[in-house]
Order: C-alpha cells, then structure tokens, then sequence
C-alpha cells in the first residue's frame, strides 16, 4: 500500500537538506549551462521536478513510479528528492490509481499519474470516461479535476502486443478531455509544466520511441518561461506548429509519426519537392487554424499516424481539413497509418508502422499531373 498523503510541509520535511541542496545546486548548474542536448525523458524529469517544487499540492504515483523511478526512468529520483508522500508506488491496479486521482484532484490537489504502457490503461478507462471526463460538466462547473494521466504510447521499441497501442483516439473522441502529445523535447518539457497547471483533465501521450532522442535545449530558459509566464502567446495548447516549411504538400504528424514526416520531407527535397510538416502537438483542442492555412497554401495533404486509421484521430483531421478547405485541394487526402490489425509481432513492426517510403507513395499519388 502506499503512504498515507500528509501536507505539503510535512512532506518536504521527510527530504534531506542535502538532497534539497544537490536539486537545487543541478537546477542553477543546468539553467547556468545554456543550450545542451537534452532527451526527452530528461526534459519530462525535469518538468515534474520543477512542477513539484513549485507547487507543494502536485503529486506522481504509479506502477514502480517510485524508486525504480519508472520503466523509463521518466519519474528517477523524485522520491528521494520530494518523499515517498510526493511520489509514490501503488499496487498494480490502473483502475484504482485512476480512482485514487480522482478523488484527490476534487479535494484540492494535482495528481499526476503514469499508466506504464498504453494498454495497461485500458482497466482504467472506465473511470476516464466515467468520471475523469466529466465530473466538471456534472457538477455544473463547481468541481475541478486538475490531473494528469500520463501514458506512454506508440511503437518502434520493438515491444509485444498490450505495450505498443496507439490509443488517442479513445481518449479524443470522450468530450471533457484535453490530450496533448509532444513530438520535441522542449515541447516534452513545456508541454507536461502547462499539462499539471490546467484545471481540465490531460491525457498526456509520450511517445516511447522518442524518450532517447535528443535535441539541443536550454531548460534554464524553459524554466525562466514558466516562472516569469512569458510563454504567453507560445502556449502549446490548441496550437499547431510548422516544424518544417514547404510550397507543394502538406505533411499532417504528431507524436511519434513527426520524425518519420519530417525524414520523408527530407527525402522528398532531395526529388526536388517542398514538402511542409506540420505538428499538431495537442489533439484536443485542435488547431484548425494553423493545419488548414498551410493546406490552402499547399493544395494537397497528408496524414500520417502510427494508430489504426479506421475512426481514427486521422480520420478526424482528414474530415476537418476537407470541410474547411474543399475548394482548395487539388487532389484527395491521402493517410498513412498502422494497418487495421492487431500490433504485430517486434519482428514485422518495420512492416506496420508508417514509413518514409509509405508516406513518399502517398504524395506521389496526389494527382500531381492535374
């Protein structure tokens, strides 16, 4: 069982003067040091340090969240930073630690909870929809669930079936969720920060592959941002980013399929085609705005995710850019997704998930001689 939650201050009063000392000497040494190369699960560390400290009422539980400090190592060292009542293990049962969450985000505090694969949150969903989804709504707007259910998702880690879904169309399609999905690690970093500050729901989607890939990033900055709130007018929420520019074709990622988007661009230029990458970033809310301005621009589309594309977050954009954009395509939307079977075995996954030479035959097939 895990520990009974007690205040803030007599959690703080379980850490060590040396470890709070050492947290803070690492935080000014990296803010400090400028520009690094930063993974994704370091920035998404360093965005649950940071929240935690600067908001006694946030708290991470979960499967071996504790002192393993995660499957991925996403959650390492905040217990011996913050105490086993700021971050703590619970038993393995999903619907349970989602229940749990429930009933402290109405009673004032910030849970944030890792479901440690994608599958293993489907026990909970029925609490997710049930009750995460819309106690705001059934109360009248007097109850807040300010939580964050974090789930690593997607392929390409050459995982089993139950650790590879795709699962952001289930939590897209239940109104009363937002579902953020970062693709860069300053947005894995921004993105979580902004995700624990909402008082909405957040279905936070991680791309697994993504956790080891490093970009060149200064968290000092990132840090000064959310301090000082001059992320005004970055905010990630309900905004789409141009992550590559282009003149012939619109390329439409997010997650996990972004880098494979952004290496087909790559390759297309080398034909002799501009291809623009645009990355949705959050799901829900979506950026009409910013997706059907470069399709007007471009006059043709693709959308590529790793999710099965039957009734699907893909589906969903297709429908929304043709409706708002009919009369400036000059040929169909094309998709490229993970077929509609069952996650295959890490073998044939290389077959299943979307690729660069996928996604080429689907530009290729956009009536180019109209």
């Amino acid at each position: 069982m895990s520990p009974t939650i007690t205040t803030s201050s007599e959690a703080n009063g379980n850490v060590s003067a040396a470890t709070a000392r050492a947290a803070a000497s690492a935080a000014a040494s990296a803010e400090a040091a400028g520009p690094q190369p930063v993974t994704m699960a370091k920035a998404l560390n360093t965005a649950l340090a940071d929240a935690m400290h600067a908001d006694s009422s946030v708290l991470v539980f979960g499967e071996d969240v504790g002192m393993l400090g995660g499957v991925f190592r996403i959650t390492d060292g905040l217990t011996a930073t913050f105490g086993e009542q700021r971050c703590f293990d619970t038993p393995l049962a999903e619907s349970g630690i989602v229940g749990m969450a429930v009933g402290m985000a109405i009673n004032g505090m910030r849970p944030v909870i890792e479901m440690q694969f994608d599958a293993f949150a489907y026990p909970a969903f029925e609490q997710i929809v049930s009750h995460v989804a819309k106690m705001h709504n059934r109360t009248k707007g007097a109850v807040k669930l300010p939580m964050v259910i974090r789930i690593p998702y997607g392929g390409g880690i050459g995982g089993v079936e139950h650790h590879c879904d795709s699962s952001e169309s289930y939590y897209a399609h239940t109104a009363g969720l937002k579902v953020y999905t970062p693709a860069t690690v300053a947005d894995g970093y921004r993105m979580l920060r902004e995700a624990i500050d909402s008082d909405d729901p957040v279905i936070f989607m991680e791309p697994k592959k993504m956790y080891w890939t490093k970009d060149q990033v200064d968290l000092g900055e990132l840090r000064r941002e959310q301090a000082e709130g001059t992320t005004t007018g970055r905010t990630s929420e309900g905004r789409a980013a141009v992550a590559r520019p282009g003149t012939d074709a619109t390329l439409i990622a997010y997650g996990p399929s972004l880098p494979t988007a952004l290496a087909a661009a790559e390759a297309a230029a080398l034909e002799g085609r501009s291809l623009e990458v645009i990355d949705v970033r959050t799901i829900v809310p979506f950026d009409d705005e910013t997706v059907c301005e470069s399709v007007r621009k471009t006059g043709r589309a693709v959308v590529i995710a790793e999710a099965h594309g039957f009734a699907s977050v893909s589906s969903e954009i297709v429908a929304r850019v043709q409706e708002r954009c009919f009369h400036y395509l000059a040929a169909p939307i094309r998709r490229v997704t993970g077929f509609d079977v069952p996650y295959p075995a890490p073998k044939l996954e290389k077959y299943y998930l979307p690729g660069v030479d996928r996604i080429l035959d689907a530009v290729d097939d956009l009536q180019w001689e109209n």
